[in-house]
């Protein structure tokens, strides 16, 4: 007996029915979307890139700035911030010998933020 296909996944995350009419709960979202929106998560899943994006979402900064601000080794920023930048969340230019970051939009910044806001209200 052959398997039913999957059906498209929801905002909130269950799969439904292709076929919904209008108004009948949550858009259905392409796949593809929320694979993106998971590797986009998975790129902020780690305290020090968290931290990363705190500290470019007040200023643009230098690798040697983020180590200074971090206390964390030079080797440690890059790799993190190459996953940031593969991942579309950070953007480097270079000035000089220095390659200063920056966040590419705010929207991820308040992602982190509310998720470090939400686990402070909870302690």
């Amino acid at each position: 007996m052959p398997a039913d296909p999957p059906h498209p996944v929801d905002a909130s995350g269950t799969a439904g029915p292709a076929g919904r009419s209008a108004g009948s709960g949550p858009a259905v979202m392409p796949p593809g979307v929320l694979a993106d929106a998971g590797e986009l998560l998975r790129a902020l899943a780690a305290p020090v890139r968290i931290a990363i994006v705190l500290q470019l979402r007040e200023a643009d900064r230098c690798v040697h700035e983020l180590v200074d601000e971090l206390d964390v080794a030079q080797p440690l920023i890059s790799q993190h911030l190459r996953v940031l930048k593969t991942a579309g969340v950070v953007q480097g230019e270079r000035r000089g010998r220095e390659v200063v970051y920056r966040l590419v939009d705010d929207h991820l910044a308040h992602i982190v933020v509310d998720a470090v806001a939400h686990v402070q209200e909870g302690k």
